[in-house]
């Protein structure tokens, strides 16, 4: 497929191979809004480990756009047979297809496979190159080969973008904190009404007058034998969900090889046993809360592990945002506050995009009432509320 513009040309990659870490992450450090899961390192370990590949549903389409030599424009994308691993939930879609004889899958995606997280996804070196790869985008969609496209999670920067080109906008809401120059954690807990704090205080003592203690791991420290640990944790968790792990050992090697400045790992010990363990994923801005698992359960052992470890780690790195994952209210009542997420679609069928422009216009309403509804429950004093 040759681009409408002259001088550049169109790659539709199923490898990253195809395009190289040195031009990959030479693209991404000219980004303004990059994170760690669209580097090379966690990309690549998703898709060599078998973790997000065609055997698991997740087939790499990764449009590329050169001019010469240099890579100017590219975008995370794959042809999907499922919606499994995405957070953003079209399951009602897909029956509607499927009710009227219409196939729903394959269609493309643009995310970061099981990463619920907002970032770039039209990476580019300018303007007109952005607007080059959303043109290769929408050309693709229209082939009649995909029901539609879907872009997950797109950086703020992007929405209006991919409005103007035709995208429908859904709103979607996680819950974040956000470090205000805290000195120390009991300053942060200063800043809670105080049942909260109380509650939190006694949670931390609950896990404390246990007995257990925690490990905090950084990078290289991480060992194999770490790893085969936070494993059985994290297969865990999965398991007393009645499901299926999407990610795999190796994949956990590959990323602790090749992005360990990004990881930290939290393991609680309990008499010399090793019973849980959370692993985060973080640049210098943000804390990313990803995967949670334990072999024996003790009260307030997740929120230790999960929340109120990672808080101190925030504060003491100077950390401005951590992300705690997808969904849980429960995570106000620990200084997280609601946060708007978003996510764009462009559906081929007419009738069907009507259909879900209309829902998602109602959708809209019941979001914005949602998170008006959570802010009247601020855990904070109400001088420390913050305007949204």
């Amino acid at each position: 497929m040759n681009s409408e513009v002259p001088h550049y040309r169109m790659r539709l990659v199923d490898s990253l191979s195809e395009i190289g870490q040195e031009n990959w992450d030479d693209l991404l450090s000219v980004q303004e809004q990059a994170n760690p899961f669209l580097s090379y390192a966690f990309l690549n370990a998703l898709h060599e480990s078998g973790s997000a590949s065609p055997t698991t549903g997740w087939t790499p389409r990764f449009i590329s756009v050169w001019e010469g030599e240099s890579l100017v424009a590219a975008m995370p994308l794959y042809e999907k047979t499922h919606s499994y691993g995405e957070y953003v939930f079209d399951w009602a879609w897909a029956n509607a297809y499927h009710q009227h004889g219409l196939a729903y899958y394959p269609k493309l995606l643009s995310a970061i496979p099981f990463t619920p997280v907002q970032g770039q996804r039209l990476l580019s070196r300018s303007n007109d190159t952005r607007q080059v790869l959303l043109r290769h985008l929408i050309d693709l969609t229209r082939t009649g080969l995909h029901s539609s496209c879907h872009i997950l999670f797109p950086n703020d920067k992007e929405i209006s973008v991919l409005q103007d080109a035709g995208f429908l906008l859904r709103q979607g809401v996680q819950f974040h904190w956000t470090n205000r120059n805290f000195t120390d954690f009991d300053h942060f807990l200063s800043t809670l009404e105080a049942k909260k704090r109380k509650n939190i205080r006694a949670e931390r003592r609950k896990v404390q007058e246990a007995g257990v203690t925690f490990i905090h791991l950084r990078g290289n420290e991480i060992t194999e034998s770490d790893w085969a640990f936070f494993k059985q944790c994290y297969d865990q968790t999965y398991a007393e969900h009645h499901s299926t792990p999407y990610l795999n050992h190796d994949f956990f090697l590959r990323i602790g090889k090749g992005m360990p400045n990004n990881l930290y790992l939290i393991i609680a010990n309990l008499q010399g046993e090793r019973i849980a363990a959370a692993l985060f994923v973080h640049d210098d801005h943000t804390l990313y809360g990803r995967y949670w698992g334990c072999l024996r359960s003790l009260p307030c052992l997740h929120f230790e592990t999960a929340y109120y470890q990672a808080l101190e780690f925030c504060i003491a790195n100077k950390i401005q945002t951590f992300e705690g994952g997808a969904q849980g209210e429960h995570k106000m009542a620990r200084g997280f506050l609601p946060h708007k997420t978003y996510s764009t679609h462009l559906l081929n069928e007419t009738a069907f995009a009507d259909a879900v422009a209309h829902f998602l216009q109602r959708e809209q309403g019941g979001i914005e009432n949602y998170i008006d509804e959570l802010e009247e429950h601020t855990p904070y004093k109400s001088q420390e509320k913050i305007a949204k």
